[in-house]
């Protein structure tokens, strides 16, 4: 599927960008357990707004406001459980409306352009997204990768199993499992996939603050190893990761499988999980951001795009770039 996506594609498609902060950026208060899930209850047609704006940059992805929605979340918000399965479905479904109305734009002849060369009617896909459980805890530690003795293989399984089974049936092409921050949470993925016969493809992006291991301190090319075991897994790649740890990590991940390589960095900044709070680190300019790219696709990516801190911005620089080359 993905290889056949790619082809129709030119070889290289783009990923959309930081939609969290993007919703900050637009407003939003996310200082919130839900992070941007918080908005499908708030703001859906803000979340609508931003998927439309990243199609308009160029975009071949787009990815679902799901990423901190689960059911125990929103049951710890006092809704039902009913309410939360229907929230995580309806993000995917808020995803394909914004597809949908931008098909539509380009039917009627309001193509988007970059520097003056049409990029409408493209393949455009709806990922549906899956932040890693300590995105639930919401306490930092999906930034580390460290749950704890407590949590093993099954309590993840567990977890994640209910909202996997929901986005499966949302209407999605694919389910991105992003930035996985360790080789146990990755293995629940998969076994989750194979146990409830997930008919529908997946990629599998994992976090790096080192350039050489997963946050939590797992070897990346060991991540990276499940992901290829994985019939159902399409892609695997790095995401939330600062831009100039990449071009290692995308070889690693290249000596263990022939799989599409995605790449979603963040801007460069660094989170703090203790103030919540991102400082400014490398980047400063999507120039400075997309510069990188070309060694990224040398490397042997195929998918790229952005993650926190970047914008529709830094997705339209990003699809320039491929355009040209």
């Amino acid at each position: 599927m993905m290889r056949d996506f790619l082809a129709e594609c030119g070889g290289c498609a783009v990923v959309d960008g930081g939609f969290a902060t993007e919703l900050q950026r637009h407003g939003q208060d996310l200082n919130d357990p839900l992070w941007s899930a918080k908005c499908l209850i708030s703001s859906p047609q803000l979340v609508r707004r931003v998927h439309l704006d990243y199609l308009e940059a160029g975009a071949n992805v787009i990815i679902s406001a799901s990423y901190q929605a689960t059911i125990q979340g929103f049951e710890a918000k006092g809704l039902s459980a009913e309410e939360a399965e229907a929230l995580i479905k309806r993000s995917v479904e808020i995803a394909c409306e914004a597809r949908q109305i931008y098909l539509q734009r380009c039917a009627k002849g309001c193509w988007d352009f970059l520097d003056g060369r049409e990029i409408a009617r493209r393949p455009i896909l709806v990922a549906a997204s899956v932040g890693s459980y300590g995105a639930y805890l919401a306490d930092g530690s999906e930034y580390s990768g460290n749950y704890g003795d407590s949590v093993t293989l099954e309590t993840l399984k567990n977890f994640h199993r209910k909202r996997v089974q929901i986005l499966a049936n949302s209407g999605a092409d694919l389910i991105a499992f992003e930035t996985i921050p360790n080789k146990l949470e990755a293995q629940a993925y998969a076994e989750i996939l194979k146990e409830e016969n997930i008919d529908i493809p997946a990629w599998f992006s994992f976090s790096s603050k080192d350039g050489i291991n997963a946050v939590s301190g797992d070897s990346i090319t060991e991540c990276g190893s499940i992901a290829d075991s994985c019939n159902r897994v399409v892609a695997v790649g790095i995401n939330c990761t600062p831009p100039r740890l990449i071009h290692g990590l995308i070889l690693s991940i290249k000596k263990v499988t022939n799989k599409p390589v995605v790449i979603y960095p963040n801007s460069g900044e660094t989170y703090n999980a203790e103030t919540k709070q991102w400082e400014e680190s490398e980047s400063k300019t999507d120039e400075d951001f997309v510069s990188y790219v070309g060694k990224w696709r040398d490397a042997g990516a195929c998918l790229f795009g952005g993650c926190c801190r970047t914008t529709p911005n830094t997705i339209r620089a990003i699809s320039r770039v491929l355009l040209e080359n």
